[in-house]
């Protein structure tokens, strides 16, 4: 599927390729002991190595190998088994040492593949390029004081998994199903907590266009963008920019740029650096990174039930559409609370039950699933109720938005508020009596052919008893007492 753009010239199709910076979970930094925790004071967290003092060695923190060996198992991909960490050169003010530790040409990990689970239920791939470690700079603050830029170093020295994807996106849509897949992904591992909001994920965004069926043109990269709507936004309006500069016959340079999501647009930055212009040579402080396939095979084994897997396990043991399996794989903290309220009960009820009901409910609480006033366990019963009678599926609502309130369990809310169904059919009978001798005129219609009045009848009979009776049963004994 491809997003494209209508220009007066013809149809223009979008390439999309994104580069994400993820935060290793990491007590350390990269190469020195220096403390990871998001919001210290600033300059509280630096090592020597970090400030870049001379004559400082960096020494590699296993815990980031193994995690970047993880991410790439879980993304499918090749283990390199030999990597090299390389000097990439650069001067600003935030990068104390005038250059970035880095890897170049031999990555610790290579080729793999992300699969899209896109909102009509289909499924698509996206390659991965390559997985590689590298530090992370420092923060220049330019809102600290009217003229002067002030820069914290907490962050310089923080390891970072950046991923690579091929320009195999072609709709915003994808873009923002890819980072979401990644987001899940990473979490399930617990290699990055994915929180864009904080910086611990950031997007480089690649868009270019071109004619349908043509090859690649010149792309600009967009920097830094920290949430998955602004990345589509910025997409859509980079395409445009894009297909009028064409269309007016104008050239597009290779830049890098800004969004601005305050105006929805992209602003020049500077010209897109080329990999010469960074100078990269190996890091001579640093040794080829090695490791066996013992390693990699025990991380391997340690391993969870990935977002795909666990898809694909709830459409086989649960008898779930593709669409609701993949809504409660989002997060491992869903999935984890739908199979507790599915455990010896219909699948599709407690999926029905968590996707719409639950995240309902949450969504206006502005929680999430582990914040839930309503546990797993107290769903679960809840469902029970409905299935021995106790309750009908409205009552059952009515309950679930006292359970909401109260995190009391049904079975108190149902005893307290004498909210149990009624099935006692001299009860629901006497009801019937009731509403038809109030409407005898809309009872001969229904003996003249009228059927769809009965479903009057019984919305009737449910508002006089105020919803406790069992629809079925006002069902069944308004079509004997009317038609007989």
């Amino acid at each position: 599927m491809s997003y494209v753009i209508q220009g007066e010239t013809g149809d223009w199709e979008v390439v999309i390729g994104l580069e994400v910076h993820a935060q290793v979970i990491s007590n350390a930094k990269l190469f020195s002991g220096a403390a990871t925790a998001f919001g210290a004071e600033a300059n509280t967290q630096v090592s020597f190595i970090d400030a870049g003092f001379p004559g400082m060695l960096p020494v590699i923190n296993a815990m980031a190998v193994e995690q970047a060996v993880r991410t790439g198992l879980g993304l499918k991909a090749r283990i390199n088994k030999r990597s090299v960490f390389a000097r990439k050169n650069y001067f600003y003010a935030d990068l104390p040492q005038g250059y970035q530790i880095s890897q170049y040409e031999l990555p610790i990990v290579g080729l793999g593949t992300l699969i899209l689970d896109m909102p009509d239920g289909s499924t698509r791939e996206v390659g991965i390029e390559r997985l590689h470690l590298e530090q992370d700079a420092g923060k220049s603050m330019h809102d600290q004081h009217p003229s002067k830029t002030f820069v914290d170093l907490n962050r310089s020295g923080v390891a970072l998994m950046e991923i690579v994807s091929k320009p195999d996106m072609r709709t915003p849509e994808e873009a923002g199903a890819y980072l979401r897949k990644l987001r899940a992904i990473l979490r399930y591992l617990g290699t990055c907590d994915g929180n864009m909001e904080e910086g611990s994920m950031r997007c480089d965004v690649n868009v270019s266009v071109r004619r349908p069926g043509e090859g690649f043109r010149t792309r600009c990269e967009i920097k830094n963008v920290n949430s998955v709507r602004f990345v589509m936004q910025a997409i859509e309006y980079e395409a445009k920019r894009h297909v009028e500069v064409y269309e007016n016959g104008g050239k597009i340079e290779q830049e890098t740029r800004l969004f601005d999501p305050g105006k929805g647009e992209t602003r020049s930055l500077r010209n897109k650096e080329n990999a010469h212009d960074y100078r990269y040579f190996p890091d001579p402080d640093l040794l080829p990174l090695e490791f066996d396939d013992a390693f990699v095979e025990k991380i391997r084994a340690s391993l969870p039930e990935l977002p795909d897997e666990k898809k694909q396990r709830f459409i086989a043991d649960y008898g779930l559409s593709p669409y609701d399996a993949t809504v409660l794989v989002f997060e491992k903290e869903s999935a984890d609370y739908f199979e507790k309220v599915a455990k010896g009960r219909d699948g599709k009820t407690a999926a029905n039950w968590v996707t719409t009901n639950l995240f309902g409910a949450l969504n206006k609480l502005g929680k999430g699933v582990t914040e839930s006033p309503v546990s797993a366990e107290q769903l679960g019963a809840l469902i029970d109720l409905i299935n021995d009678g106790t309750l009908s599926g409205r009552l059952a609502k009515d309950v679930f938005e006292i359970m909401i309130e109260t995190g009391d369990d049904p079975a108190k809310i149902v005893e307290e508020r004498g909210m149990k169904q009624v099935t006692d059919t001299g009860a629901i009978e006497k009801a019937i009596d009731e509403v038809m001798a109030a409407n005898m005129d809309k009872v001969e219609d229904i003996r003249a052919g009228k059927d769809k009045l009965l479903g009057w009848f019984t919305g009737q009979v449910m508002k006089a008893t105020q919803g406790k009776a069992n629809p079925q049963a006002v069902n069944d004994l308004l079509k004997k007492k009317i038609l007989g």
